[in-house]
């Protein structure tokens, strides 16, 4: 290992660089987007890395078997044999590949080169479907494109910042320390927190708005009603930049300031605030997550936000614009790539002609090799799944057996599969009892790969470490299986700096153009995309939009036309509760690194509910109780927590622990699969449940902890 070694954090979006010295963490000073800060997940990462390790392939022959080592050509050659007698038998729609926010953008692409280019089926999809697909249907749906069109410096320069669905103090830390210190600084900066729960971040709030679950879409409608009742518009805007603004006009009319309260159980003094603060503000800035994008009306609430920015002219300016914060360390990564399945690599798309006759001329494929339907988004895999339709099902860097919505639902299908392939750094996850095929993928410090962050900043994450075992990186044994079926040609690439080269021609022209930035580029400093070949790199501070001419045909924005219409699962007299799910500080998904960390493991022991004192009267339930939460789904059993900082109509769920963590205590065996039509999104933010006190029921506490094995990365 080299004396100094400079990198990226492999969690969350934020991007954090970070600095190894002699095997010792810390924060990367000249890293543009972190500033040398690091979080407790970032500083504890080395006590990860070869801790149940999966090092040699392995294969068996049923679910019930024990797996056997096998050589590297054994399990390729299986894997094979399989896909041909898929494609022959079943077409290659028959299979179905789920990626991960966890790949570096090599991986990403050469998997999408094998599937939607060699194979000729689009049914790649990645756990950003998860977590960022709402911000990408809506940013297209409004723009044109997907792209956070904001920096990390417009947290130090907006004057008002408001957090919708995001507890970023906790997910989001060092992004949350940049715009806190410049909210304590300043006596004219202004922080609205939209959240259910009275979270860390709210605590920093100048306003709270304890919204109820799902109204987001009424609340926007109703700070725009006001805006536009103040005449508080950016008029010019609106008619040079902009379409549809007679249509919303039309149904911001059924959202007056009492209707809108009386939806979002807040008073219309706090709706009049967050609007006269928006209406006073030049630099508003927002930003969202998982509280947003996890909804069957995910991409409309997109949408609705936008629209603020959009009749205010809030955007393309310093310290404004609508700021998507991503989930996962390259999910930004994953979209640049094509990494779902409805996208191209470049910000193409697969229902649109041109992008697919212009990724097809760059492979080398002839007219029409890619699929001009979208591939299968991964709840549609479960359904593919569950009517045979599936066969093989290749899953990399994920843990669907914890993270997926409806897990009963999801474990039945994962069962029906004649054969799924398992690549991973770590044994055992949840999800290896439903694997025939392992293969060992090398992670974070073994292999060399660029990660994009929320702001759009490109980090080379060099290998510092040697493979453990028999571990490959993804992007080889993707291109290794593609090699094997006759596609050689198609991956001639060395090293990962070959596939990147490749990558960054491809987004030449494109709204995330990278054709200006390279591995070696890379090494002196990340850089900010768009970065066209021949312009001088920069490494923060770009903001699209300036021009304020969008990537749609009249150059125009367009506004969102939606209302708003609740929960899809409203609470009734037997499911009188709303259950929320959200991270903690210190863990990070279902617990892959996190969980084997014993600083983490003594800050989080063990899973909970959050529920507040008046629901938990009602039901005899003290703090510390034994208590079950049942949906219509599935049920779990935790202690819980009384406190007041949650609605009294919503408990909080954490979503990482999984079987081999916890007795049952897996969120999503709560959670609701049900999805937004456009982002095809899971609603895991809001399902209807009963709580019930079964502390005086003799049983072992189902919520303790257990045996410290594995999860994985979403």
């Amino acid at each position: 290992m080299p004396a100094t070694v400079k990198t990226l954090c492999p969690y969350c979006g934020v991007g954090c660089g970070l600095e190894l010295v002699q095997q010792k963490v810390r924060g990367d000073r000249q890293h543009p987007s972190s500033q040398g800060m690091i979080c407790v997940k970032g500083g504890t990462i080395m006590e990860s890395v070869t801790r149940d390790r999966l090092l040699y392939p392995m294969m068996r022959d049923s679910l019930e078997g024990e797996f056997q080592r096998v050589s590297w050509d054994q399990a390729l050659d299986r894997i094979v044999e399989r896909i041909q007698v898929v494609r022959s038998h079943h077409g290659a729609d028959g299979i179905c590949v789920y990626g991960s926010g966890q790949f570096q953008t090599e991986d990403y692409y050469v998997a999408q080169k094998l599937l939607k280019g060699c194979l000729g089926t689009n049914n790649f999809d990645a756990n950003s479907r998860l977590c960022m697909s709402s911000a990408v249907s809506g940013y297209i749906a409004s723009f044109g494109s997907d792209g956070p069109p904001c920096c990390y410096d417009d947290l130090e320069a907006t004057n008002l910042a408001v957090i919708v669905g995001s507890n970023t103090a906790e997910c989001h830390p060092i992004i949350f320390n940049r715009l806190r210190k410049h909210h304590k600084s300043r006596d004219d900066v202004r922080l609205i927190v939209i959240d259910p729960r009275y979270t860390p971040t709210a605590e920093a709030a100048d306003l709270h708005l304890a919204i109820a679950p799902g109204s987001d879409i009424a609340l926007f409608h109703g700070i725009a009603h006001l805006l536009h009742q103040w005449q508080a518009l950016d008029h010019a805007f609106i008619a040079q930049h902009t379409q549809g603004w007679a249509d919303l006009l039309t149904i911001l009319q059924a959202y007056p300031p009492p209707h809108v309260a009386n939806l979002c159980q807040i008073s219309t003094d706090d709706l009049h605030t967050a609007a006269r603060w928006w209406q006073e503000s030049d630099r508003v800035l927002s930003l969202w997550s998982m509280g947003i994008n996890q909804s069957v009306q995910g991409t409309a609430k997109v949408q609705s936000l936008i629209n603020l920015h959009l009749m205010t002219g809030q955007i393309g300016k310093d310290g404004a614009g609508p700021f998507s914060l991503t989930g996962q360390p390259n999910a930004m990564g994953g979209r640049e790539a094509g990494g779902l399945a409805h996208l191209l690599p470049g910000y193409r798309l697969v229902s649109n002609s041109e992008h697919r006759a212009e990724v097809e001329q760059f492979w080398g494929l002839p007219p029409g090799a890619i699929s001009s339907q979208p591939g299968h988004a991964i709840w549609d895999m479960i359904r593919a799944l569950e009517q045979d339709q599936v066969g093989l099902f290749w899953i990399a860097a994920t843990n669907p057996a914890v993270s997926l919505p409806d897990l009963d639902r999801v474990n039945r299908a994962l069962r029906r599969s004649p054969l799924t392939v398992y690549q991973e750094a770590y044994h055992p996850t949840e999800t290896t009892a439903f694997a025939h095929i392992l293969l060992p993928a090398t992670q974070w410090s073994e292999k060399t790969g660029v990660m994009t962050n929320s702001e759009r900043v490109v980090t080379l994450c060099p290998a510092f470490q040697p493979p453990l075992g028999e571990a490959r990186d993804d992007w080889q044994i993707f291109a290794e299986v593609g090699k094997r079926l006759g596609y050689a040609d198609f991956f001639p690439f060395q090293n990962s700096s070959d596939v990147y080269a490749e990558f960054a021609r491809l987004t030449h022209g494109r709204p995330c153009d990278q054709s200006g930035i390279s591995h070696h580029a890379l090494t002196d400093r990340p850089i900010q995309w768009p970065c066209p070949a021949g312009t001088a790199p920069r490494s923060h501070g770009l903001r699209l939009y300036r021009d304020h001419q969008f990537p749609t045909p009249d150059r125009r924005a367009r506004f969102g036309l939606a209302h708003h219409h609740g929960l899809h699962e409203p609470p009734n007299s037997e499911y009188p509760l709303i259950a929320t799910t959200g991270r903690l500080y210190g863990h990070w998904h279902t617990m892959t690194r996190t969980g084997r960390i014993a600083k983490i493991q003594k800050m989080h022991p063990e899973p909970l509910l959050e529920i507040h004192p008046r629901a938990a009267a009602a039901r005899q339930i003290n703090d510390g109780d034994r208590v079950e939460i049942r949906s219509r789904r599935g049920k779990i059993i935790l202690p819980a927590k009384v406190t007041k900082a949650i609605s009294p109509q919503v408990v909080f769920v954490p979503m990482h622990w999984g079987a081999l963590w916890a007795d049952n205590a897996a969120a999503n065996a709560l959670t609701d699969p049900a999805a937004c039509p456009i982002s095809k999104q899971p609603e895991l933010k809001a399902c209807a449940v009963q709580v019930t006190n079964i502390s005086l029921i003799p049983a072992r506490c189902s919520g303790e902890v257990v045996a410290s094995h594995a999860d994985s990365q979403e």
